[in-house]
């Protein structure tokens, strides 16, 4: 029996749930517990929570989207982090200065890791970085201006731009919030771009 006009003028416009909103929401819900997680949470814990949650969006940007199995993804985040607590500490740069000072570190090492692994592929990619990582890691181990097995210890939060007072612990978890949602919406950003589309040509090709 055919359907009548009214049934499917009901069935033509029912609403959908798209991918879209799944992630709006599934953003909308991680926003709002870490904006209300320190209240019940160790907020320093909650900060360390969002620093690797960050790594592993960057490790699940290049596996997942491009395709590419690296065992010395944690190379590129210790020596930003040595490096910016060395600038912050010994050079007395202020904290935007030192973050920066870290990330063109990481970005340096990446161009070299980049020009010597790059052109192998699967298991010798693996291999490279897996090697190159350990290369890096006794190298910070050994060094001097990373304080050895014990790290750099007592490094000065400051002010961030001068107004922002990082040694108290809720200015320093809100600068860590923005941190950590600005970079998850810029690799979001990338992977819906049309260099995400390449990456993921790369991973199917």
């Amino acid at each position: 029996m055919a359907p009548s006009r009214d049934t499917t003028a009901t069935v033509a416009t029912a609403p959908r749930v798209t991918g879209v909103g799944h992630h709006r929401l599934a953003f909308a819900v991680m926003a709002a517990f870490f904006a209300a997680a320190p209240l019940a949470i160790y907020p320093v814990f909650l900060m360390k929570v969002m620093c690797f949650a960050l790594f592993a969006c960057a490790f699940n940007l290049l596996l997942g989207y491009g395709g590419l199995l690296s065992f010395g993804h944690a190379m590129f985040l210790g020596m930003a982090g040595y490096t910016a607590a060395h600038a912050a500490k010994v050079w007395g740069l202020t904290p935007e200065l030192a973050i920066l000072c870290g990330a063109a570190a990481s970005c340096g090492l990446s161009v070299v890791v980049g020009l010597i692994a790059i052109r192998r592929q699967g298991i010798y990619f693996a291999m490279i970085t897996l090697a190159l990582a350990q290369m890096v890691y006794f190298f910070c181990v050994q060094a001097p201006f990373t304080g050895g097995e014990d790290g750099i210890q007592a490094v000065p939060r400051g002010r961030l731009f001068g107004l922002l007072d990082l040694s108290n612990v809720w200015a320093m978890y809100a600068t860590v919030y923005v941190v950590f949602f600005a970079g998850f919406l810029l690799i979001y950003r990338i992977i819906h771009s049309p260099f995400g589309q390449v990456l993921k040509a790369i991973r199917e090709n």
